[in-house]
């Protein structure tokens, strides 16, 4: 029984060093801290750098966009509808176009 702990012991011991041996590093020369390095100073946001306000109207706004050239172009009438949709669909784009607009003023 004494054999069978001293053995299961050996086996723990070797498994902990073997263990740490691998996950232990290399010392490495001392290199300054991220924040320990003086960064230059950024320049204020440009407008240009700024993200684009109302990503989604925007996308809308070009789905609706390729919907109404679809549909004036299209080989039938979308049974009887066509006429109405472009000009719901140019209603919607003004629409938009005017949510834009009034968000810049």
């Amino acid at each position: 029984m004494k054999v069978k702990i001293l053995s299961i012991s050996a086996q723990v011991i070797f498994a902990l060093a073997l263990c740490l041996s691998v996950t232990s590093t290399p010392a490495s020369p001392k290199t300054p801290a991220p924040a320990a390095v003086a960064a230059a100073p950024q320049p204020a946001a440009t407008p240009a750098a700024l993200p684009e306000p109302h990503p989604e109207i925007r996308e809308a706004l070009g789905a609706l966009r390729r919907a109404k050239e679809h549909m004036q172009h299209a080989a039938h009438d979308f049974g009887g509808h066509r006429v109405e949709a472009i000009a719901a669909t140019d209603a919607a784009i003004r629409q938009l176009e005017l949510c834009l607009k009034f968000d810049k003023d």
